[in-house]
């Protein structure tokens, strides 16, 4: 029986040698913010939200240009490295 996600964690390699990692319920959120966000503006030079999911109201800006690298990975909830 194959496993189910509880989350995908999105890791964002930015230009200047920053990561940041932001986390999505579903695969589906995180192509859908891709594809309307990311993809239609990869070579703008404007602020582009990206969400946060573990502070309520809080997100982060970013250049679609200046991401390098995204790495997504699945969080499966019986990980032995959690974070409580």
């Amino acid at each position: 029986m194959p496993r189910t996600a509880t989350e995908f964690a999105v890791h964002l390699m930015i230009e200047g040698g920053h990561r940041e990692e932001v986390r999505f319920p579903t695969i589906q959120e995180f192509q859908k913010w891709y594809s309307n966000e990311l993809t239609s503006k990869s070579t703008s030079e404007d602020f582009v939200t990206v969400p946060i999911k573990n502070i309520q109201g809080e997100c982060m800006v970013v250049r679609p240009s200046r991401i390098l690298a995204i790495r997504v990975e699945p969080v499966f909830s019986s990980s032995i490295d959690r974070e409580f």
